[in-house]
């Protein structure tokens, strides 16, 4: 029964673990307008008000294409 318990809970840390790395962060920053925008965060999809997906695979929701995924190896589309 024990072995059980651990095998179902190793389950769901992986299960949770990778929820957390598909958003690994909803956090917002102020962009240079002084905009409230959400972080760069990994998708399997383009999330809903994306702008860009950046080389390592995130999408950024930046305002301006100047400094887009500057941290994330550059833009490897522009979404709209």
């Amino acid at each position: 029964m024990r072995m059980l318990f651990l095998a179902l809970g190793a389950a769901l840390i992986a299960s949770s673990g990778a929820e957390a790395r598909e958003h690994y962060h909803h956090e917002y920053y102020s962009n240079r307008a002084g905009h409230h925008v959400h972080a760069p965060m990994v998708a399997r999809r383009a999330p809903a008000g994306a702008s860009a997906r950046c080389r390592d695979g995130t999408y950024s929701f930046s305002e301006n294409h100047r400094g887009t995924c500057s941290w994330h190896g550059g833009v490897a589309a522009w979404l709209r």
